[in-house]
């Protein structure tokens, strides 16, 4: 979702938000940087298929989805990582690998990092490689209500996104 639609959802709904606009990066850990926010703070979506359908695992920069684990905790038969092809066209009004963790409005399931509850807020791309939104953990949970997990590892493996 672009920006502007995101920001009026989010209006619609009475959500206090900040908007943060940053240089162009591609990856979290760049994103993270560049607005000064600790990476265990910024949240990425991760789209993977679970049992074959599109799902999004929400999980800190600076940590991996572990597909095993995210297996377990849905307890699918089988758990991958989508290729862009998958998902490409689900999301038209976002840039590729800029998609906010709002799977509700993409009829879209989402499971959210345990560590990402921790925190009282949650900062993510905004559609955008160019702005992030911020809002309260609590607001983020309400309107998406999403699963919460333990899916995520820290540094990189194999298995990992």
């Amino acid at each position: 979702m672009s920006l502007t639609t995101l920001t009026q959802f989010l209006d619609s709904k009475q959500i206090k938000y900040i908007v943060i606009s940053h240089s162009v990066a591609y990856t979290a850990q760049g994103i993270a940087a560049l607005a000064h926010i600790p990476g265990k703070e910024l949240a990425k979506t991760v789209i993977v298929k679970i049992d074959g359908a599109l799902a999004m695992a929400v999980v800190p920069a600076s940590r991996h989805v572990d597909l095993p684990m995210l297996k377990s905790a849905v307890t699918a038969t089988s758990v991958e990582l989508a290729s862009e092809n998958d998902f490409k066209g689900r999301f038209p009004d976002c840039e590729t690998g800029a998609m906010p963790p709002f799977g509700n409005l993409y009829q879209m399931p989402v499971i959210a990092d345990e560590t990402l509850a921790r925190d009282k807020e949650i900062a993510f791309n905004a559609g955008t490689h160019r702005e992030l939104v911020r809002l309260a953990w609590a607001d983020f949970e309400r309107l998406v209500t999403p699963k919460i997990a333990r899916i995520s590892i820290g540094g990189a493996k194999s298995k990992a996104a």
